[in-house]
């Protein structure tokens, strides 16, 4: 498990972007955090690490998809689902199964709907700052993890 404390809203924001440097086809994130711990201001820096314009929280539609960066990316809200069935409709199986990248913000309410081989992004307010605890879950999220190291 790696370890980073962002200061600041602009140190999350590049964590973030350095984790979408890094990140290949195929790659499941999983943003995990209370309200307002700073899960979309990551995803959006992982949105700007891969080149994607504007990364905009998918509350209301539950799967917001870009498609102008170096990879697809499919950024999923799943604060709003209140059982798996509605998750299984959204088709988020075939997402994981692309050749993009997925973001899950609230990925913890339904841990057995991700993958076996995802990334674990675990966001907590520390102070005026946050502490962001990334752990890999297989090899592919491992090498994720080590490059980011």
């Amino acid at each position: 498990m790696k370890t980073v404390f962002a200061p600041d809203p602009d140190a999350t924001l590049a964590a973030g972007e350095r984790l979408g440097r890094a990140l290949r086809p195929g790659s499941v994130v999983a943003l995990l955090g209370d309200l307002g711990a700073g899960k979309t201001l990551f995803a959006r820096g992982v949105g700007r690490g891969l080149g994607v314009r504007r990364v905009q929280s998918p509350t209301f539609v539950v799967v917001q998809a870009h498609d102008d960066g170096r990879l697809p990316l499919w950024h999923a809200d799943l604060y709003r689902l209140d059982d798996l069935e509605e998750l299984e409709q959204l088709g988020l199986d075939d997402l994981f199964r692309a050749d993009g990248v997925v973001l899950v913000e609230w990925a913890d309410r339904f841990p057995e709907a991700l993958p076996a081989d995802h990334l674990e992004v675990r966001l907590t307010e520390e102070g005026d700052g946050r502490r962001i605890e990334i752990r890999g879950h297989g090899p592919r999220s491992w090498e994720l993890e080590a490059a980011l190291g």
